[in-house]
């Protein structure tokens, strides 16, 4: 009967080391998947991230433009200047 119970308890504690080792291992496999995925959303542009640039851009124009209305870069397109 002792016998018994220290197999099963070896058997337990084997199973909750492989689980561990199981769960090492998927955590390690997924690893370069999820890296690759931070590269990609590093080095691409969202929509809405591009309007908030472009629309920060527009306000510095806008603030020079207000500070200096004579500069060249201030001409519009049918070349009036703004007021």
């Amino acid at each position: 009967m002792m016998r018994r119970v220290a197999g099963m308890a070896l058997a337990a504690a084997a199973l909750m080391a492989t689980a561990g080792c199981v769960r090492t291992v998927a955590t390690v496999a997924t690893a370069p998947v999820k890296a690759a995925g931070k590269v990609v959303d590093w080095s691409t542009t969202s929509p809405s991230e591009a309007d908030r640039k472009y629309a920060r851009k527009m306000r510095k124009r806008e603030e020079y433009c207000r500070k200096y209305p004579d500069a060249a870069e201030c001409e519009r397109e049918y070349g009036e200047r703004p007021r």
